[in-house]
């Protein structure tokens, strides 16, 4: 019989949960509070008279801070992001896994150090590459840098590792290529897997705050951590407004998160069935 969890286990999975739950919770609560308020010492945990004015101020179309604007920007960036990686991993991925080619092993050892280079050493290099196809300032530049990054192509070849080899073979028996095959039978049965690599592509991408600032110059076109960057003042800092914005980013990624958790978990402990 299995052993029940224990009330250690139980009072450090809360503990955890506060740890996690807690800085959200501060956060949504700081940005219904005055100037003032924001500023007090020592902080008030309730607000004493809340107000939605730093939501007003960030949500007001036209306004100095369009951060509607920002979060459309960066849904339309995370998205197309995400798309793209999970195109090009999952088709790479089965390649690595499933069919054989020379030097296959060597692009893949290739493919795995550049896992271990820092992203930094990349900025560069991509930003003379958008400034060559003339994508400065616009969309495309947070798009496709990345979009081939090597840990979604290794995620991808884990997870067709896991899957069982007679469904190709039986397929292969009655006539079917290797594009049906891949399209009809392989990514069907790898839901998880494209679910989790998309979420993670399009939170890699919504995150990201260096990037955005090396190439987008318009403030209309920054997405919403480029953008909340802005909302810090030069001689006094807004704490409700800032807040406000991170609510404003943090809400839709967890609602992704609800909906998906469950193809996520999945995904996760299937890719490490079989290296």
């Amino acid at each position: 019989m299995r052993r029940r969890p224990s009330v250690a286990f139980w009072i450090l999975v809360i503990l955890l949960t506060v740890l996690v739950i807690a800085p959200l919770l501060w956060m949504a609560i700081t940005s219904f509070k005055s100037i003032g308020e924001s500023q007090a010492s020592p902080p008030t945990l309730v607000p004493q008279d809340p107000t939605g004015r730093a939501y007003g101020e960030i949500l007001t179309t036209g306004g100095q801070n369009p951060v509607l604007r920002w979060a459309l920007n960066s849904f339309a960036a995370a998205g197309l992001h995400a798309l793209v990686v999970v195109v090009v991993a999952s088709m790479a991925g089965y390649a690595l896994a499933r069919m054989e080619f020379a030097f296959k092993r060597t692009i893949f050892g290739v493919i795995m150090l550049t896992l271990f280079v820092p992203g930094f050493v990349f900025l560069m290099p991509n930003y003379l590459l958008m400034d060559r196809f003339g994508w400065l300032d616009t969309l495309w530049a947070l798009v496709v840098p990345g979009a081939a990054g090597a840990f979604g192509v290794f995620f991808m070849r884990q997870f067709f590792l896991a899957i069982p080899k007679e469904l190709e073979e039986v397929a292969q028996i009655d006539g079917a290529n290797a594009w049906i095959i891949f399209t009809r039978i392989i990514l069907p049965n790898a839901k998880p897997a494209l679910a989790t690599l998309t979420v993670l592509s399009f939170l890699s991408n919504w995150n990201d705050f260096v990037w955005p600032l090396y190439v987008l110059f318009s403030p209309e076109r920054l997405t919403l951590p480029a953008g909340l960057s802005l909302l810090q003042g030069a001689y006094t800092t807004d704490y409700p407004v800032i807040m406000a914005g991170a609510t404003v980013a943090a809400v839709p990624v967890l609602i992704l998160y609800v909906f998906v958790q469950r193809y996520v978990i999945e995904g996760v402990a299937r890719s490490g069935i079989k290296g």
